[in-house]
Protein backbone atom coordinates (compact mmCIF):
# COMPACT_ATOMS: atom_id res chain seq x y z
CA UNK A 1 0.00 0.00 0.00
CA UNK A 2 1.16 3.89 -0.73
CA UNK A 3 2.47 5.71 2.04
CA UNK A 4 -0.19 8.42 2.54
CA UNK A 5 2.64 10.91 3.43
CA UNK A 6 4.43 10.14 0.11
CA UNK A 7 1.38 10.64 -2.34
CA UNK A 8 2.00 13.58 -4.76
CA UNK A 9 0.12 16.70 -5.20
CA UNK A 10 -1.74 16.71 -8.53
CA UNK A 11 -1.88 19.86 -10.69
CA UNK A 12 -5.35 21.36 -10.75
CA UNK A 13 -4.41 23.20 -13.80
CA UNK A 14 -4.94 19.91 -16.37
CA UNK A 15 -1.76 20.66 -17.94
CA UNK A 16 0.69 18.07 -19.17
CA UNK A 17 4.10 18.52 -18.51
CA UNK A 18 6.70 20.14 -20.69
CA UNK A 19 9.10 17.49 -22.73
CA UNK A 20 12.50 17.88 -21.03
CA UNK A 21 15.58 18.53 -22.96
CA UNK A 22 17.55 14.82 -22.64
CA UNK A 23 21.34 14.54 -23.57
CA UNK A 24 21.81 13.05 -26.92
CA UNK A 25 20.52 9.89 -26.69
CA UNK A 26 21.85 6.67 -28.92
CA UNK A 27 19.59 6.37 -31.71
CA UNK A 28 17.55 3.38 -30.28
CA UNK A 29 16.99 5.17 -27.09
CA UNK A 30 16.09 8.28 -29.04
CA UNK A 31 13.52 6.04 -31.01
CA UNK A 32 11.89 4.47 -28.29
CA UNK A 33 11.99 7.54 -25.80
CA UNK A 34 9.94 9.79 -28.53
CA UNK A 35 7.66 6.97 -28.77
CA UNK A 36 6.95 6.41 -24.87
CA UNK A 37 6.74 10.09 -24.38
CA UNK A 38 3.95 10.20 -27.06
CA UNK A 39 2.10 8.06 -24.76
CA UNK A 40 1.66 10.76 -22.25
CA UNK A 41 -0.48 9.17 -19.24
CA UNK A 42 -1.69 6.15 -21.28
CA UNK A 43 2.32 4.61 -21.77
CA UNK A 44 2.52 1.83 -23.86
CA UNK A 45 3.10 -1.87 -23.99
CA UNK A 46 6.35 -3.18 -24.98
CA UNK A 47 4.66 -5.38 -27.78
CA UNK A 48 3.64 -2.45 -29.12
CA UNK A 49 7.22 -0.79 -28.77
CA UNK A 50 8.35 -3.32 -30.77
CA UNK A 51 5.51 -3.33 -33.80
CA UNK A 52 5.95 0.68 -33.57
CA UNK A 53 9.63 0.57 -33.97
CA UNK A 54 10.81 -2.28 -35.45
CA UNK A 55 13.10 -3.04 -33.09
CA UNK A 56 13.98 -6.33 -32.01
CA UNK A 57 13.20 -7.94 -28.81
CA UNK A 58 17.19 -7.12 -28.04
CA UNK A 59 17.01 -3.99 -28.70
CA UNK A 60 13.78 -2.94 -26.94
CA UNK A 61 15.01 -4.69 -23.82
CA UNK A 62 18.48 -3.14 -23.71
CA UNK A 63 17.35 0.64 -24.57
CA UNK A 64 14.29 0.06 -22.00
CA UNK A 65 16.70 -0.98 -19.06
CA UNK A 66 19.29 2.14 -20.04
CA UNK A 67 16.33 4.54 -20.28
CA UNK A 68 15.06 3.96 -17.11
CA UNK A 69 18.44 4.01 -15.26
CA UNK A 70 18.73 7.35 -16.49
CA UNK A 71 15.79 8.23 -14.72
CA UNK A 72 13.55 8.91 -18.18
CA UNK A 73 10.91 6.37 -18.14
CA UNK A 74 9.13 4.30 -15.41
CA UNK A 75 7.06 0.90 -15.62
CA UNK A 76 3.47 1.33 -14.40
CA UNK A 77 0.78 -1.73 -12.73
CA UNK A 78 -2.14 -2.06 -15.60
CA UNK A 79 -4.59 -2.95 -13.31
CA UNK A 80 -6.66 -5.09 -15.66
CA UNK A 81 -3.50 -7.02 -16.94
CA UNK A 82 -0.47 -7.01 -14.26
CA UNK A 83 1.16 -9.15 -16.70
CA UNK A 84 1.37 -6.47 -19.57
CA UNK A 85 4.29 -4.38 -18.68
CA UNK A 86 3.65 -0.89 -19.67
CA UNK A 87 5.95 2.19 -19.54
CA UNK A 88 5.68 5.53 -19.57
CA UNK A 89 7.74 9.17 -19.32
CA UNK A 90 8.72 9.46 -15.38
CA UNK A 91 6.98 13.29 -15.69
CA UNK A 92 3.48 11.45 -16.14
CA UNK A 93 1.38 9.82 -13.68
CA UNK A 94 -0.68 7.12 -15.28
CA UNK A 95 -4.34 7.58 -16.36
CA UNK A 96 -7.70 6.10 -14.36
CA UNK A 97 -7.85 3.22 -17.01
CA UNK A 98 -4.14 2.22 -16.58
CA UNK A 99 -4.07 2.72 -12.70
CA UNK A 100 -7.83 2.01 -11.53
CA UNK A 101 -7.75 5.78 -9.93
CA UNK A 102 -7.15 7.36 -6.38
CA UNK A 103 -8.48 4.55 -4.84
CA UNK A 104 -5.75 2.23 -6.47
CA UNK A 105 -2.43 1.52 -5.15
CA UNK A 106 0.24 -0.50 -7.07
CA UNK A 107 -2.56 -2.31 -8.86
CA UNK A 108 -4.78 -3.55 -5.51
CA UNK A 109 -8.02 -1.23 -3.73
CA UNK A 110 -5.84 1.01 -0.90
CA UNK A 111 -8.47 0.21 1.57
CA UNK A 112 -5.54 2.41 4.41
CA UNK A 113 -5.89 5.11 2.23
CA UNK A 114 -10.12 4.76 1.75
CA UNK A 115 -10.45 4.35 5.79
CA UNK A 116 -7.86 7.71 6.61
CA UNK A 117 -10.06 9.92 4.27
CA UNK A 118 -13.58 8.35 5.27
CA UNK A 119 -12.70 9.07 9.27
CA UNK A 120 -11.52 12.73 7.94
CA UNK A 121 -15.07 13.15 6.17
CA UNK A 122 -17.18 12.16 9.55
CA UNK A 123 -14.78 14.44 11.87
CA UNK A 124 -15.87 17.46 10.09
CA UNK A 125 -19.63 16.37 9.62
CA UNK A 126 -19.91 15.58 13.21
CA UNK A 127 -17.63 19.16 14.19
CA UNK A 128 -20.21 21.06 11.82
CA UNK A 129 -23.22 18.57 13.10
CA UNK A 130 -24.86 18.79 9.76
CA UNK A 131 -22.64 19.67 6.09
CA UNK A 132 -23.03 19.88 2.26
CA UNK A 133 -21.03 17.99 0.15
CA UNK A 134 -18.97 21.22 -0.80
CA UNK A 135 -18.27 21.80 3.37
CA UNK A 136 -16.46 18.73 3.61
CA UNK A 137 -14.59 18.77 0.00
CA UNK A 138 -13.05 22.15 1.47
CA UNK A 139 -12.43 20.97 4.48
CA UNK A 140 -10.46 18.39 2.62
CA UNK A 141 -8.28 20.69 0.68
CA UNK A 142 -7.45 22.65 3.25
CA UNK A 143 -6.74 20.12 5.97
CA UNK A 144 -3.33 19.41 4.35
CA UNK A 145 -3.45 15.91 5.33
CA UNK A 146 -3.34 14.34 2.21
CA UNK A 147 -0.43 15.56 -0.39
CA UNK A 148 -3.15 15.66 -2.95
CA UNK A 149 -5.89 17.04 -4.55
CA UNK A 150 -9.31 15.51 -4.57
CA UNK A 151 -12.05 16.58 -6.83
CA UNK A 152 -15.56 17.25 -5.92
CA UNK A 153 -16.56 13.96 -7.53
CA UNK A 154 -14.27 11.92 -5.70
CA UNK A 155 -15.37 13.08 -2.30
CA UNK A 156 -18.97 11.98 -3.28
CA UNK A 157 -17.89 9.00 -4.13
CA UNK A 158 -16.62 8.56 0.11
CA UNK A 159 -19.69 10.34 1.06
CA UNK A 160 -22.31 8.03 -0.73
CA UNK A 161 -20.13 5.45 0.30
CA UNK A 162 -20.54 6.04 4.30
CA UNK A 163 -24.28 6.74 3.61
CA UNK A 164 -24.38 3.23 2.19
CA UNK A 165 -23.06 2.18 5.15
CA UNK A 166 -24.92 3.66 7.36
CA UNK A 167 -22.22 5.80 8.91
CA UNK A 168 -24.17 9.05 7.50
CA UNK A 169 -27.61 10.38 6.61
CA UNK A 170 -28.06 12.34 3.26
CA UNK A 171 -30.71 14.63 3.96
CA UNK A 172 -32.20 18.22 3.09
CA UNK A 173 -31.47 21.29 5.23
CA UNK A 174 -34.72 22.96 6.84
CA UNK A 175 -32.56 26.16 7.27
CA UNK A 176 -32.80 26.53 11.09
CA UNK A 177 -31.43 24.74 14.05
CA UNK A 178 -28.48 22.45 13.19
CA UNK A 179 -29.10 23.75 9.76
CA UNK A 180 -28.91 27.26 10.50
CA UNK A 181 -25.49 27.54 8.63
CA UNK A 182 -26.92 25.75 5.35
CA UNK A 183 -29.82 26.94 3.04
CA UNK A 184 -32.47 25.80 3.39
CA UNK A 185 -33.77 23.03 0.84
CA UNK A 186 -30.17 22.40 -0.08
CA UNK A 187 -28.28 18.42 0.09
CA UNK A 188 -26.28 17.97 3.42
CA UNK A 189 -24.82 15.43 5.47
CA UNK A 190 -25.21 14.41 8.92
CA UNK A 191 -23.88 11.66 11.13
CA UNK A 192 -25.31 8.42 12.26
CA UNK A 193 -22.98 7.88 15.29
CA UNK A 194 -24.88 7.35 18.19
CA UNK A 195 -28.52 7.78 16.32
CA UNK A 196 -29.69 4.59 15.96
CA UNK A 197 -26.98 2.20 18.17
CA UNK A 198 -23.82 0.46 16.63
CA UNK A 199 -22.39 0.60 13.26
CA UNK A 200 -21.15 -1.63 11.26
CA UNK A 201 -17.78 -1.29 10.63
CA UNK A 202 -15.91 -0.09 7.59
CA UNK A 203 -14.38 -3.50 6.81
CA UNK A 204 -17.18 -5.66 7.85
CA UNK A 205 -19.14 -3.57 5.43
CA UNK A 206 -16.96 -3.74 2.45
CA UNK A 207 -18.71 -6.74 0.14
CA UNK A 208 -15.31 -8.07 -0.43
CA UNK A 209 -15.55 -9.35 3.50
CA UNK A 210 -18.52 -11.43 3.14
CA UNK A 211 -17.57 -12.62 -0.31
CA UNK A 212 -17.19 -16.38 -0.87
CA UNK A 213 -14.98 -16.29 -3.83
CA UNK A 214 -12.60 -13.45 -2.31
CA UNK A 215 -9.88 -15.67 -2.76
CA UNK A 216 -10.50 -15.87 -6.04
CA UNK A 217 -10.58 -11.97 -7.00
CA UNK A 218 -8.03 -9.94 -8.66
CA UNK A 219 -8.02 -7.03 -10.49
CA UNK A 220 -7.42 -8.65 -13.90
CA UNK A 221 -9.42 -11.42 -13.44
CA UNK A 222 -12.65 -12.59 -14.24
CA UNK A 223 -14.02 -11.84 -10.74
CA UNK A 224 -12.42 -8.50 -10.23
CA UNK A 225 -13.44 -4.93 -8.16
CA UNK A 226 -13.73 -3.72 -11.64
CA UNK A 227 -16.58 -5.40 -12.18
CA UNK A 228 -18.21 -6.28 -9.33
CA UNK A 229 -21.66 -4.80 -9.10
CA UNK A 230 -21.71 -4.97 -5.04
CA UNK A 231 -18.10 -3.29 -5.05
CA UNK A 232 -19.15 -0.77 -7.23
CA UNK A 233 -22.59 0.21 -5.51
CA UNK A 234 -20.78 0.23 -2.14
CA UNK A 235 -18.25 2.84 -3.53
CA UNK A 236 -20.96 5.31 -4.87
CA UNK A 237 -20.05 4.47 -8.36
CA UNK A 238 -23.09 3.13 -9.73
CA UNK A 239 -25.30 6.24 -10.78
Amino acid sequence: MQNISAVIMMSGTGKLPQKRKVPALPENEKKLYDLIWSKETLGIWTADMKKETGLSNNAVTKALKSLQSKGFIKDVVNIHNKAKKIYMAVEFEPSKEISGGTWYSEGSLDLEFITILREQCRLHVERLKVATLENVWQFIRDSKVFYIDFSLQQIKEIMSAMVLDKELEELISSGVGDFFHIRAGRECYRSLKGRDGPKEGFFSAVPCGVCPRINECSPDGIISPNTCVYYQKWLGLDY
